[in-house]
């Protein structure tokens, strides 16, 4: 396993594939839907979407959920909180939040790859009370303030 973390994947029933990497550099798995009929999302919606996985991931990381690139050019068909953040403690359902925000309704249909799964390490912070921040040049300018 050359050291890499290990993902261990519970699935709700065997004919599920397990998530693989789709290119020899891809840094995400695939993610399907697992559902019984195929469901439409009109244009606007949003749905949660079952992938019939519950995962575990090691301490010191996450798994991030993120857009399929092909789905969003060719349909308008994106993660809606991307990226979705799932915790190493978390061990329930992996359920895909999509939205539709093409001019056409979008069918998932089973098996469809409708995400990618990215595990990464996490960094954890301490947090301390401060009385002041140290100044910079950018200073409080936020949003656009350097530049386009």
């Amino acid at each position: 396993m050359n050291g890499e973390p290990v993902l261990k994947i519970l699935r709700k029933d065997a004919s599920i594939p397990l998530p693989q990497y789709e290119s020899e550099g891809a840094a995400g798995f695939d993610l399907r839907a697992f559902v019984d009929v195929p469901f439409d999302i009109p244009p606007l919606g949003r749905a949660k979407i079952p992938t019939g996985l519950r995962i575990e991931i090691p301490a010191g990381y996450e798994a991030q959920v993120r857009p399929r690139s092909g789905l969003a050019l060719r349909h308008g068909v994106t993660v809606l909180n991307s990226p979705g953040t799932i915790d190493s403690d978390y061990r329930g359902d992996l359920e895909i939040i999509l939205i539709n925000l093409g001019a056409e309704t979008f069918t998932v249909c089973n098996g469809d790859r409708i995400a990618q799964l990215v595990v990464a390490p996490v960094c954890r912070a301490n947090s301390v009370n401060a009385a002041s921040l140290t100044e910079t040049k950018r200073g409080e300018g936020g949003f656009g303030s350097t530049g386009i």
